[in-house]
């Protein structure tokens, strides 16, 4: 099995609501605020809120699962609880690296 590039890695952040939930819109403009950065650093890649069930996903591209921890750490969501969260490491697939290419017969 090949090595993984790393460009072929993004961070998975997928946040839920707490019982501590509430709509605070300080916590928001922070929340806010912290994905600007993440984009102004070129480390957004996108983001959004779930339709059809409560929380949202942010992906960030980062140099570490361990980065990529301390960044969903930093969001507001988070640091105020009324978010938790779990981060997923994602491996893109495209035909460069053959997750979408004709894959060799066993021998």
């Amino acid at each position: 099995m090949s090595e993984v590039n790393p460009e072929d890695i993004c961070y998975v952040i997928l946040l839920s609501p707490t019982n501590q939930d509430r709509r605070d819109m300080e916590i928001i403009r922070g929340h806010v605020k912290h994905l600007r950065e993440l984009d102004r650093k070129g480390q957004l890649v996108m983001c959004g809120p779930f339709s059809d069930c409560p929380g949202g996903m942010v992906i960030i591209r980062a140099n570490s699962r361990e980065e990529a921890i301390l960044i969903a750490e930093q969001d507001p969501y988070v640091r105020s609880g009324i978010r938790s969260y779990e981060v997923r490491t994602w491996s893109l697939s495209h035909e460069g690296n053959r997750h979408l290419g004709i894959v060799p017969p066993q021998e």
